[in-house]
């Protein structure tokens, strides 16, 4: 764990803060700022905790996670992203490093602040009860971003100097879950519920949040009671944890006229006067004003998606791959931009995007390696048209949902064998009538199914309804299916061959010895040798 200077951390702080949503203060020069003055004020100190929210996650890493899944190619360049898909990641790999070192980064800032809040005078008692659960909370998220990546990891308590971060070890997975279940517990009982949150501050951590983020971890452990427990507490008990249900809209969830709907229980916060990202500069359609397309969807999960009847297209004999977006779940519509797709342009007006090749279109298919898309397809989710000439975006990043927690529901009760009519209809059932779907064929309870067909089902739920949120990568880890879904030839549209053939991509590589977990960062294990051994696969 390096050791981020104090005074740096602060002058970093007042660099955040001028992209952030944050209290307009007055405030004195960075340079004024010292360990013992700092903590003076309680303005002062929730300036950290907006740091610590900016810190524990980002557009950035939401589009950066699906990169790593087999929803999404990278077609541009080498990404570190890639590298690791084809199999050639080695302990120097810089995005092993940047994970590391942001986690960490944003644990010093909670270290820090539950280090020196005591110090600040007058606060109010409940306000500052609620800071530091916020801060409690953002810390067991980052915590348990890190476990996921890299197992085994440098745990602390408190913020901890240079000499000790130089001979720290690491700590086992399952002492840190059982710190980070044990926290959310606690923080559980003392964050406010939605119902209490107003303005800026629904982007804050509430009763709903932590209990959500306690399922999924339970959820990445196979934890199936567990998951229940806790699902079941959240979507029965809308007097503690605020109520929440399902937004009428799917595509209009991930607009920013709907921000903070009923079904977002806790998302990362931009502004677009404030703090924006951009990475639809480089994935929208080149007709819209991108860039360039540098990341777009793959076949594979284009092929995921059922048809109107519930059937996948490999059981529906009516499917054509020559015309294959017809009589579709409506969320591949949703989240995909294929061949005679409508989409609104930044200007209001609606258009049609072809990509297949020969449309003679800036937006058709070229080559892997061209401007255009790599796959034939480009990304629709969290498209916003509000955003400016060069897609900076001020829309929210969904982080935890109530549809994902019907969705955890759903696989926890039928791996305890308690999937049946009542729990479907509780769970998929109102998540495809949202989605579009109105056969009963799809809608109704498919109780014929194996045990296998039916885990699939669910899984492949999990894959429509969440595809483009950062969440498919930590699925397939936890399925320990990684030879099933990141192995193989990645495929782009039957565009190759004068469309007579699916574009042929990468060839990923998979090492089930291996690749569940990340390499400790060659740079770490140089500054400190106890972080030895490192993870399999990966040497010393």
């Amino acid at each position: 764990m390096k050791h981020i200077n104090f005074k740096w951390s602060i002058a970093a702080l007042f660099l955040a803060i001028l992209f952030s949503n944050c209290n307009k203060m007055d405030l004195q020069p960075v340079g004024e700022y010292t360990d013992d003055n700092y903590w003076l004020s309680a303005g002062n100190s929730d300036l950290m905790v907006n740091m610590a929210y900016s810190q524990m996650y980002s557009a950035d890493k939401m589009w950066n996670d699906e990169a790593l899944s087999d929803n999404v190619f990278e077609g541009r360049s080498n990404t570190n992203q890639r590298v690791i898909r084809n199999g050639n990641a080695d302990p120097s790999l810089v995005l092993f490093h940047d994970e590391w070192k942001q986690g960490y980064e944003a644990l010093k800032t909670c270290h820090i602040y539950l280090d020196n809040v005591d110090r600040v005078p007058n606060m109010p008692a409940a306000f500052k009860q609620q800071r530091i659960a916020e801060i409690r909370f953002i810390r067991a998220y980052v915590y348990f971003r890190l476990v996921n990546f890299f197992g085994a990891v440098p745990f602390s308590t408190n913020d901890i100097n240079l000499a000790e971060s130089r001979t720290i070890s690491r700590t086992d997975k399952s002492q840190i879950l059982s710190f980070i279940h044990q926290e959310l517990d606690e923080v559980m009982q003392i964050l406010p519920s939605k119902n209490n949150l107003s303005g800026l501050d629904k982007a804050r951590a509430n009763k709903a949040a932590a209990c959500a983020l306690q399922a999924r971890a339970y959820l990445y452990e196979s934890n199936w009671q567990k998951v229940a427990t806790y699902t079941d507490s959240l979507i029965n008990n809308p007097d503690k944890f605020g109520s929440y249900n399902l937004f009428p809209d799917y595509a209009g969830l991930f607009t920013v006229a709907n921000e903070y709907n009923s079904e977002v229980i806790f998302d990362y916060g931009y502004l677009i006067d404030k703090k924006t990202w951009s990475k639809y500069y480089d994935a929208a359609p080149l007709s819209l004003g991108a860039r360039l397309n540098a990341y777009a969807p793959l076949q594979e999960l284009v092929d995921s998606y059922v048809m109107l009847n519930g059937k996948s297209i490999t059981e529906e004999s009516s499917y054509n791959e020559n015309n294959p977006y017809i009589n579709r779940d409506p969320r591949l519509a949703a989240t995909v931009v294929y061949d005679g797709s409508q989409i609104q342009k930044l200007d209001g007006s609606t258009t049609t995007i072809r990509t297949r090749p020969g449309t003679n279109t800036p937006d058709s298919y070229v080559n892997a390696a061209s401007n255009s898309t790599s796959t034939g397809y480009y990304i629709k989710k969290y498209y916003d048209v509000k955003a400016n000439a060069t897609f900076q975006s001020g829309l929210n990043i969904i982080m935890l949902r109530y549809a994902d927690v019907l969705l955890m529901n759903a696989e926890a009760k039928f791996e305890l064998g308690q999937m049946n009519a009542a729990v479907w209809d509780k769970t998929i059932k109102p998540i495809r009538t949202r989605a579009g779907f109105t056969q009963a064929s799809a809608l109704d309870y498919p109780g014929a199914l194996s045990t296998a067909q039916m885990r699939n089902t669910i899984r492949n739920e999990r894959r429509s309804e969440l595809a483009l949120e950062g969440l498919r990568y930590f699925d397939i880890i936890r399925w320990k299916a990684g030879t099933q879904y990141l192995n193989g030839v990645a495929h782009g549209a039957k565009f190759a061959n004068n469309s007579t053939a699916f574009i042929v991509l990468d060839t990923r590589k998979f090492d089930e010895s291996r690749d569940y977990l990340w390499s400790v960062p060659r740079s770490e294990i140089d500054l400190n040798k106890n972080l030895l051994p490192n993870n399999s696969g990966y040497g010393n």
